[in-house]
């Protein structure tokens, strides 16, 4: 089954897609906003491509686990996906995955880290934590 992930972010959608076979998955390129207006388009020829069985959409909660603003924002974008394309949606917890993102393109060598490499990376990385916490469900 495959499954595609969604980092959500003020400026860049990263955007990864993964399968349970071997828990992992793959950047994709991210999605600019353009004053803050997602492009609908561009997610609908991503997910008609993959065609995945469910989305995930990183969840940004304070490191004690409440909410902040940006969740609603996040959690709107997830509701317009499942609406918009009729699949089911996962919200999972992204705490951290920034951080790591960054600590995982500079131990790659690379130096320009961009929202965009961030954005699509931290998407991974809440893919294939979804993937191996739900792995036995």
């Amino acid at each position: 089954m495959n499954y595609i992930s969604f980092d959500y972010g003020t400026k860049y959608i990263g955007v990864a897609i993964g399968q349970n076979i071997t828990n992992t998955g793959n950047i994709l390129q991210s999605i600019r906003l353009k004053n803050k207006i997602v492009n609908w388009n561009k997610i609908k020829k991503i997910i008609k491509y993959w065609n995945p069985t469910s989305i995930i959409v990183g969840l940004p909660l304070n490191m004690d686990g409440t909410e902040q603003e940006f969740t609603i924002e996040t959690k709107n974008f997830a509701y317009k996906i499942s609406k918009k394309f009729k699949i089911k949606v996962y919200m999972h917890d992204e705490r951290l995955s920034t951080i790591e993102a960054k600590h995982i393109l500079f131990t790659k060598g690379i130096k320009n880290l961009t929202k965009n490499k961030i954005n699509s990376t931290s998407a991974l990385i809440i893919l294939e934590s979804w993937l191996l916490k739900n792995k036995e469900k």
